[in-house]
């Protein structure tokens, strides 16, 4: 939906960034195809050492369109991936929307009753699995009482280089289930048997839907997000637009998507919104690399193998979590690595402490640029100006191009806030999702009309200050009350990250009979670092008010996170609950 005028009122606006973008409007396997059609040779995915050329991966998604075509599938068919982040992902992302289907992106640590609800529920007709003695046996137990009738098996053993390959075969280091169900197809035999001629078919890039991506699950059942080819084209050429960069020295700035360039890291999941478009589908469309990370914490220490492969393959670009960029940071073996390639990095999916802002950026010489946004909206609503000059910490920017954002009274969604003042965080855009796939109740609950427009109501609170920097407080089902007093945990979240000995820290509310609610923080500290909770205490005195000064300090040797790389607040208040 396009906002007239999409003109944001500041004077730091990025130099050179239009306010409105256009030629958006097209299937999302097209950006495949172009890419394919303009480097036919570059290299598009690293996994192992071993590469696929656009050229390869084009082939491959087209054998997967042209398997699927002849099995029926078709037109809003519904196709789960139930992947890591494994080359073979890409191919049938696109194979599956270029047979006119809907991708259905699984969590690849699902347990079977957890998988087994998304299919059922988004009445998928078949799953993409990895040959693996866990993720296959549960793919097994979670088609039953489903419309799944075609599993198909992904081994890594063709992807990977032919050395390793041989090595891996031989000592049994290749991942791979004990036995195969009767009836269970191979990959590598689809595309050894399959035609690379793919279907024809008729997509209308805004009404149809390209992925159903499921979220709220850590708030309740998790709800099917439909979103069209042009939700996510929409925001890969507006963040084209958005992001500046100097590719060679002495050369002015422009525009990221710059004939394959980059190298784009994958560390974020792709079945999540985020690394899906700020990762593969960015890499796909300016034809860089993109390297394929299945399990981030891998090695010892954990991430260790994460930083073995930013020396080696050189990464430009990352999209991440705070968390992964607290894991860079505190490594213990950081020195040992260099991280000098990295040009510059989203943070996004939860709100970045200045912290560890200035403690990555110090390490590794490159720029972190907040982002903001959900899977409702592909994800990006906002992002930061890619300019240090610009570019302010702790603010998730402005709007980007097309896209409109309110702040409206917590109470009502229908009163717009002052200027400077909190809200919840409303937002009308062409990255805006269809809806929620048969959920109407909760499609009635996020959707506002506002001066005659649809805006998406995004449970986040923040507020716009005088120079139209946006700034998100917290979730709105986050805030704590205290005699009367709001509360974020992101501000006291932020605070505590100043303390040299705290790696991660998050605060929930609990009951309290004499103030409504308390506040308790729980603390990971550093390896090596040791402090008391009177302390902490005395250093929560010296630094915030009374009201928020948490009444309860709790450390934890490891605090619950997602496996995107959320903390995970709701597991504290459960357990809080329990005890």
């Amino acid at each position: 939906m396009k906002i007239d005028p999409p003109i944001w009122e500041t004077p730091f606006w990025p130099e050179g960034v239009a306010h409105t973008v256009t030629d958006y409007k097209f299937p999302l396997f097209k950006l495949l195809d172009d890419s394919a059609k303009d480097y036919p040779d570059n290299v598009f995915t690293i996994f192992n050492g071993a590469t696929r050329t656009y050229a390869q991966v084009k082939e491959a998604a087209d054998k997967i369109a042209n398997f699927l075509a002849d099995k029926g599938i078709g037109k809003d068919d519904k196709i789960a991936i139930f992947l890591p982040n494994l080359p073979q992902f890409p191919e049938i992302l696109f194979g599956i929307l270029k047979a006119g289907a809907v991708a259905v992106t699984c969590n690849p640590v699902y347990t079977a009753s957890e998988l087994q609800f998304q299919l059922k529920n988004s009445e998928s007709k078949m799953v993409f699995c990895m040959d693996h003695p866990q993720f296959y046996p549960n793919t097994v137990k979670a088609i039953e009482g489903t419309n799944v009738d075609t599993v198909i098996v992904c081994n890594i053993k063709a992807y990977l280089p032919t050395i390793k390959a041989f090595l891996g075969g031989l000592l049994g280091k290749i991942p791979k289930a004990d036995r195969h169900e009767p009836g269970h197809i191979m990959y590598d035999d689809i595309l050894a048997k399959a035609s690379p001629d793919p279907p024809s078919v008729t997509i209308d890039p805004e009404q149809d839907t390209a992925l159903m991506l499921y979220t709220g699950g850590t708030t309740g059942v998790p709800k099917g997000a439909e979103l069209s080819h042009t939700n996510f084209t929409y925001d890969l050429m507006a963040l084209n637009e958005w992001c500046r960069f100097v590719h060679g020295e002495g050369k002015p700035p422009e525009k990221m998507y710059s004939g394959g360039f980059h190298s784009i890291l994958g560390v974020l999941p792709w079945y999540h919104c985020f690394g899906l478009t700020a990762a593969l589908l960015m890499a796909c469309t300016g034809g860089s690399k993109l390297i394929c990370i299945p399990d981030p914490r891998a090695g010892n220490p954990p991430f260790t193998e994460v930083l073995k492969a930013v020396q080696k393959y050189r990464p430009t670009f990352m999209s991440a979590v705070p968390t992964i960029f607290v894991a860079f940071a505190n490594h213990a073996l950081l020195d040992q690595y260099d991280l000098s390639s990295f040009m510059g990095c989203f943070s996004g999916g939860a709100p970045l402490p200045p912290e560890v802002c200035k403690q990555f950026e110090a390490k590794t010489g490159s720029i972190i640029f907040e982002a903001w946004g959900l899977t409702e909206t592909a994800p990006a609503l906002t992002v930061n100006p890619t300019f240090k000059e610009t570019r302010k910490i702790g603010s998730v920017g402005f709007p980007l191009p097309d896209t409109d954002i309110k702040i409206m009274a917590i109470e009502d969604s229908t009163k717009e806030m002052p200027q400077g003042e909190d809200g919840e965080i409303v937002a009308c855009g062409p990255q805006v999702m269809k809806g929620y796939w048969k959920r109407q109740d909760a499609n009635d609950e996020v959707f506002v009309q506002l001066d005659g427009n649809r805006y998406f109501l995004t449970g986040d609170i923040g507020n716009i200050d005088e120079n139209g920097y946006i700034t998100i407080t917290d979730r709105k089902k986050d805030m704590i009350i205290v005699s009367g007093f709001n509360v974020y945990p992101r501000e006291i979240e932020d605070i505590l990250y100043t303390h040299p000995a705290v790696e991660l820290a998050a605060v929930i509310g609990i009951p309290d009979e004499k103030s409504g609610e308390k506040v308790k923080a729980f603390i990971q500290l550093k390896k090596g670092e040791n402090t008391t909770i009177q302390e902490i205490n005395d250093f929560c005195k010296e630094n915030m008010t009374g009201y928020k000064r948490p009444k309860m300090v709790e450390f934890r040797d490891e605090i619950p996170v997602s496996n995107v790389g959320k903390v995970l607040r709701r597991v504290l208040r459960d357990a809080e609950k329990n005890a």
